[in-house]
């Protein structure tokens, strides 16, 4: 890949359902990374699309009553929509299911067929159909639920074709090795190499249990299998290329960043370089793998109807805030919080009280001292200091952009703009131009415009439109002349009148959505005397027999076969976590208790439920609303007695 051209990858998303606040969050930072390389003047290819083969997509159209290819594309047109809608510039939208792609994936097979490093074999093995993978036993949790998404698998056995994945062991290490920023953060690096320090298997690359997905080249005559969906899909970065078809245009690659979630990093860490050295193609240069996102400290599920829609979101607050935000808010690789109360800080605070307002105040000097004219050519002449401590500012911002660092970026973006206002309030121009100091007004008026162009050039990438508005103000446009003469040669704007705004980013003062809360019906009490009477009374000391602590839930999964059982691993602060047996199934999942607090009844005699022991109980209420747990008000140290 010449240094003059930037290859910028999404994942391709999965169409089992629609986008989220992850799939935005991605493809917002891809969308940055790719607006900033043109705007540098580099040819720059911007990929994303969805990910459509798989027996998870085959089984979610069955249970729609749907065919299966035109649920593929009712899905994914949702996700192309939605990147319309929030103006992503990408330059391709791949969909597995095109035919050229489906050619690209058939020729690769070849490829890896004919240099040996593909094989045919009988599979055994626990498999789990929601991450579309097979899973030694030794892997599993309790022998039989999935190391990653904790669903159950099942045991399929089935004629495979394999991919020799344990003959690129060293390979791979030693391309981890030599290349120390191929994965980011860094720490997610060495959890991939402990990874495959600990050996690899080969890879079962076909299915014959399902029909949905990429059939293998004809010349192999076996038309009863289909491609594994993790090969199919990351040959999605090279067929995107024209990589199998006649119209081959490799010049992109390799891919400067491959943008994913840190659940799908082993796939584009360690089974995609290893395709590609199979390939022999070149490697990219880095695979950036991000954080999750909860919504009020709490992680987000259906079922506690608390998943955070993206495009309503951007329809509140604005898209230019909302994308702001998601960048600023979470260091890279880190797991990030959405709450309404968190954006509307970072919109009052950063965006309004800092770079609006500070429009707002050139508008206003501008105008009321010179007529709205900006001079800027006696700038190094009376404020020399504060130019040098923007430049050394700016000069700090493209490494963090593409070490994927855009929280940093953000920040040092942020400091030309308290140079700015502090010179402001430093120099006080109406005190200046009452002693007749016009020159030194003027200059620091243009001061304040070049720092402003500075900034929105720099800023460009983030909030295209914002920082439109504000050159359009400033009487420049925003395009890779202009950002050579004014960030990379250091030129202050020549002189202009500045036209008059409204203000960008007006105060929000209170939250523009309604948070969904499950509805609690509260029934009117009635007097039940006679019940209150038959109630048998007891003394505190027979109360105190019973030991209550909090306890967190650092383990939960289905019982299978039970329409009623969790089984849960509750931290009491002992030396080990207590297994208890709840039946809140009907009201609970597994991901809704997870990592939550609740109260343990925990001197109770183990029982045993369905062969499983039980060392406790959870403390809950049920009316004909249903049941809820009795939980603590705020969060407390595991063992906390409950008196």
């Amino acid at each position: 890949m010449s240094c003059h051209k930037s290859y910028i990858t999404t994942p391709i998303y999965y169409v089992n359902d629609v986008a989220h606040i992850g799939h935005a969050y991605t493809t917002i930072i891809a969308d940055t990374l790719a607006r900033y390389a043109r705007l540098i003047g580099q040819e720059t290819f911007f990929l994303t699309g969805t990910d459509e083969h798989g027996q998870k997509i085959e089984e979610s159209a069955k249970k729609r009553g749907k065919d299966t290819k035109a649920y593929a594309d009712e899905i994914s047109a949702t996700f192309r929509n939605l990147w319309d809608e929030f103006d992503i510039s990408y330059d391709k939208f791949i969909r597995t299911t095109d035919t050229d792609h489906i050619k690209g994936v058939q020729k690769a097979f070849s490829v890896m067929h004919e240099r040996g490093d593909i094989y045919k074999d009988k599979y055994k093995g626990h498999y789990c159909i929601s991450c579309e993978t097979f899973f030694p036993e030794t892997q599993l949790v309790d022998g039989e639920f999935c190391p990653d998404c904790g669903k159950s698998t099942s045991i399929v056995e089935e004629e495979s074709y394999f991919f020799k994945l344990s003959s690129y062991e060293d390979k791979l290490l030693a391309w981890y090795r030599d290349n120390p920023e191929c994965i980011l953060p860094k720490s997610k690096r060495n959890e991939v190499i402990r990874f495959v320090e600990g050996g690899l298997n080969d890879l079962s690359i076909t299915r014959t249990s399902f029909d949905w997905g990429v059939k293998l080249p004809k010349e192999f005559n076996d038309p009863k299998h289909v491609m594994y969906v993790w090969l199919d899909a990351l040959m999605n970065y090279v067929t995107a290329l024209g990589y199998g078809t006649d119209e081959v245009n490799m010049e992109f690659w390799p891919a400067r960043v491959h943008l994913i979630g840190k659940d799908i990093l082993r796939f584009h860490a360690i089974y995609w370089p290893a395709f590609l050295m199979s390939l022999g193609l070149p490697l990219p240069k880095h695979i950036g793998a991000h954080g999750w996102w909860t919504r009020n400290g709490e992680k987000m599920s259906k079922s506690k109807g608390n998943v955070v829609n993206p495009k309503e979101v951007a329809d509140a607050y604005g898209l230019e805030n909302f994308r702001y935000f998601m960048l600023r808010e979470v260091p890279f690789g880190g797991d990030g919080d959405f709450s309404q109360k968190a954006l509307i800080d970072r919109i009052n605070s950063d965006l309004g009280n800092d770079l609006g307002n500070l429009l707002n105040r050139l508008i206003g000097m501008s105008g009321k001292y010179f007529k709205g004219k900006v001079e800027s050519d006696l700038v190094e002449i009376y404020y020399k200091e504060e130019l040098k401590e923007v430049e050394e500012s700016l000069s700090k911002l493209e490494p963090y952009l593409f070490e994927l660092q855009l929280h940093r970026y953000l920040e040092e973006l942020w400091r030309p703009l308290t140079v700015a206002n502090r010179a402001i309030d430093k120099y006080q121009p109406w005190t200046m131009i009452k002693e007749g100091k016009k020159d030194e007004t003027m200059a620091l008026n243009g001061l304040i415009a070049t720092i402003l162009a500075k900034v929105s050039l720099m800023l460009h990438a983030v909030m295209p439109k914002t920082t439109t508005t504000i050159a359009n103000a400033l009487g420049f446009e925003i395009n890779p002349e202009n950002f050579n003469k004014i960030i990379r040669e250091g030129e202050v704007l020549p002189p202009f009148t500045i036209e008059k705004r409204e203000p960008l980013f007006p105060r929000i003062e209170e939250e523009l959505l309604v948070e969904k809360k499950p509805e609690v019906k509260v029934e009117p009490k009635k007097e039940k005397k006679k019940e209150v009477e038959n109630i048998a009374l007891i003394g505190i000391d027979d109360f105190f027999k019973t030991l209550l602590k909090i306890g967190t839930v650092v383990d939960a999964k289905e019982v299978k076969k039970s329409k009623k059982l969790l089984l849960l691993q509750v931290d009491i602060g002992e030396e080990k976590p207590r297994q208890v047996v709840a039946g809140i199934k009907e009201w609970y999942s597994a991901e809704d208790i997870l990592n939550t607090q609740v109260c343990v009844v925990a001197n109770l005699k183990p029982a045993k439920l369905m062969g499983m022991v039980s060392e406790g109980m959870l403390l809950a209420s049920k009316d004909k609303n249903g049941l809820c747990l009795i939980r603590p008000e705020r969060p407390k140290v595991n063992g906390t007695p409950i008196s």
